[in-house]
């Protein structure tokens, strides 16, 4: 192939993809690596941040070489992924310890002094939180699950890290920095720390009095670059190493959030998507500047200063599918009859006997509904549309008559009602009604999935034509619009629907989504106490 082409990379939570795009936005080849997540009892979520460079390098190469595309031609790069985690970069650009990532929650005991008091709700004090609502949008979490907490985990518990540390980067920005070898952020990727002044017209830069109450170093802090600048180009030997012309620009990572926006095609503002992919939100692009604490819901910094972006998230989307194939269907514990034997650790590649196809063909033979079965897909606590780290997974109304097929629909349609709990919050938020959602991610491959899920919400789901690698051209078409060669307008008409759902079975869910929506309430009681 001899035409100019595009590296994206998609850092997501079970490991660095990478795809081989076209100007125009089609992906050409793609490639991805495992990486394993260490997960503690005291809430430790972390992984090896050497392993990703390693998994991109790697799974660059094997993109390239499948698309047969000359290394010479390289257009630009284009990066997105998990945010809210944390890396401890050295002197030499190197990161001196572990990832603290999204879900890593050590922080809690530490952050009560930046966030709470004796007078909460859900752990947030008004008059601590008033200060970042005002200015950002959004506030530290009172889990410590987020940079503010990881900072403090790192300056109390982790010092001997912390005093190699000389910046604390997100996932997409280290990234960054391995190809250009310059340390920078924007107020996209810095969203979850909470630092930028997010009113329309405030000047750049991070807020002085927001960094002293998050006890911040900000000799720590990167240099704050706006979205969408050129990072830098391709340094010679990440150049040598992944068979590509030096000096190509990078552009600044955006969040799998923003990306998303793009990928999606519904760019205009109020358009709205559904994105299933670890974990699962719904955004939009809007012309204001709200926040709402109880359901954790805000805007956030967007594509550009015109138009924030809805954020919001829900812990556990396509990992609940992911934790039934490998902890319940076939889990690797050796006992006789518990399937193949995929492993536990997140790692199977999704080929192996039982496909997610195979699972998806058996929960088509359960009724809709799963005869009243129940999934609360809880299994890392939840963020929206209540924030609250001690909520657990479960089923409800089990009998002898549940089988695989029933438990397995049964958590799809879980996934599908927590969408439901936080739309019905997002539409209130928006002030105005939603008619229709793209969907995209993981996830959204599943005819069965998407179907479900327009019941559910009762409104029309359009499916993305390859919506596994729709962030991925997202993060693609996005380097063109950095570099002035494209407009955000012109992204929906190289973005495809490959069909549109139409809600045909909404009586049967609108009974089960009455139930589950009083779950949580009725639950969170009882996850406390365990919790302890």
């Amino acid at each position: 192939m001899n035409e100019r082409w595009i590296l994206a990379v998609d850092l997501g939570n079970g490991g660095p993809k990478v795809a081989v795009v076209s100007l125009a936005g089609e992906v050409l080849a793609t490639a991805s690596r495992p990486v394993s997540v260490q997960v503690g009892l005291d809430g430790e979520a972390s992984q090896d941040a050497h392993g990703w460079w390693e998994g991109v390098v790697a799974a660059s190469r094997e993109a390239i070489d499948a698309a047969g595309v000359s290394g010479a031609l390289l257009h630009s790069v284009g990066i997105t992924g998990q945010w809210g985690s944390t890396v401890p970069i050295g002197a030499d650009g190197r990161p001196v310890g572990d990832v603290l990532l999204w879900a890593d929650t050590r922080g809690e005991k530490h952050v009560r002094e930046v966030i709470g008091g004796p007078i909460n709700v859900s752990g947030i004090a008004p008059h601590k939180a008033l200060p970042y609502v005002r200015l950002t949008g959004g506030a530290p979490s009172p889990s410590g699950a987020d940079p503010t907490g990881h900072s403090l985990v790192l300056q109390r518990d982790l010092r001997e890290v912390y005093e190699r540390t000389v910046v604390l980067l997100e996932p997409v920005d280290y990234l960054g920095l391995r190809f250009t070898g310059r340390a920078a952020a924007t107020p996209a990727s810095m969203i979850l720390s909470w630092l930028t002044d997010n009113r329309p017209n405030a000047p750049f830069g991070y807020v002085d009095s927001l960094v002293a109450r998050s006890r911040r170093d900000p000799k720590r802090l990167p240099e704050l670059l706006p979205t969408g600048s050129v990072l830098g180009g391709v340094l010679p030997e990440v150049a040598d190493e992944l068979g590509v012309v030096a000096g190509a620009p990078v552009i600044c990572g955006i969040p799998d959030l923003h990306a998303a926006v793009v990928g999606s095609g519904a760019v205009q503002p109020y358009e709205s998507h559904i994105t299933i992919s670890t974990t699962a939100w719904i955004g939009a692009r809007v012309p204001f500047k709200r926040t709402d604490v109880m359901h954790s819901i805000a805007t956030v910094p967007g594509l550009d200063p015109s138009l924030p972006m809805v954020a919001n998230n829900q812990e556990t989307g396509g990992a609940a599918l992911h934790w039934l194939r490998e902890q319940i269907i076939a889990p690797n514990d050796g006992l006789l009859g518990g399937g193949s034997g995929i492993g536990a650790s997140g790692a199977a590649s999704h080929m192996v006997d039982p496909t997610f196809d195979d699972l998806l063909r058996l929960a088509a033979t359960a009724p809709a509904g799963s005869e009243g079965l129940l999934f609360m897909p809880w299994l890392n606590g939840e963020r929206s549309p209540v924030e609250d780290k001690n909520a657990r997974a479960g089923w409800i109304n089990l009998s002898l008559r549940t089988n695989r097929a029933m438990l397995i629909r049964s958590v799809l349609e879980g996934v599908a009602y927590n969408a439901r709990w936080l739309f019905d919050a997002y539409e209130s938020f928006l002030k105005q009604p939603v008619p229709r959602l793209r969907i995209l991610g993981g996830g959204a491959q599943s005819d069965l999935w998407c179907q479900i899920y327009a019941d559910v919400l009762n409104r029309p789901i359009e499916q993305v034509a390859d919506p596994r690698h729709a962030q991925l051209r997202g993060a693609a078409l996005w380097t063109r619009i950095s570099l002035g060669e494209m407009t955000l307008d012109q992204v929906p008409a190289m973005v495809p629907i490959a069909q549109t759902f139409v809600p045909s079975g909404a009586a049967v869910y609108a009974d089960g989504y009455r139930e589950y929506e009083k779950l949580y309430g009725t639950l969170k009681g009882t996850y406390k106490r365990l919790s302890r």
